[in-house]
């Protein structure tokens, strides 16, 4: 997935990824991949590892709410596990990073993905413009507060803008 994702973001050239829940994390590890501008994650499933997997119904395709769609979706086994051998938590993206995340999500626990930032933070590593949004009373689909993820989106490319330019590896 993240490998189409990347193609797909070389293709296009954005100026900022966004990812949401699962797709943050594909957003992540393209970022890793090869580092387009900016990043917005929300609602990231960060820590989905191996706690996910230990949680997941016996079967080769398990049933997903997909909060874009409001509906329940089949995704294949094989996407989780992928998923869960990555190791995309133990250092922050080489680009700005924004991540919104709803104070009660039901999907991701906020405490893990607060956790994750707060180590973020402590390595030193992150680069300038990168923030944490804590979302009072939003949940994992954060659909309410759609207008505060489009102004943190417009917020990353203006940091993008102003930024010293590097060079993007591909």
């Amino acid at each position: 997935m993240a490998k189409v994702a990347f193609w797909e973001a070389k293709k296009q050239m954005p100026a900022v990824i966004v990812g949401s829940s699962l797709g943050a994390l594909v957003a992540l590890e393209v970022a890793r991949i090869s580092p387009p501008a900016a990043l917005v994650l929300i609602a990231p499933a960060i820590g989905f590892g191996r706690p996910w997997m230990d949680r997941l119904p016996p079967g080769d395709t398990i049933p997903f709410f997909h909060h874009g769609e409001n509906r329940e979706l089949t995704i294949h086994r094989r996407f989780f596990e992928s998923m869960a051998a990555l190791d995309l938590e133990s250092t922050p993206p080489p680009i700005p990073v924004s991540i919104l995340m709803g104070e009660e999500d039901e999907s991701v626990p906020f405490e893990g993905v607060a956790r994750t930032w707060s180590a973020w933070e402590k390595s030193n590593a992150l680069p300038p413009g990168s923030r944490f949004v804590a979302i009072a009373g939003g949940d994992h689909g954060l659909i309410p507060h759609v207008a505060r993820i489009a102004d943190e989106i417009v917020a990353m490319d203006l940091i993008r803008r102003t930024a010293p330019s590097t060079p993007t590896q591909v």
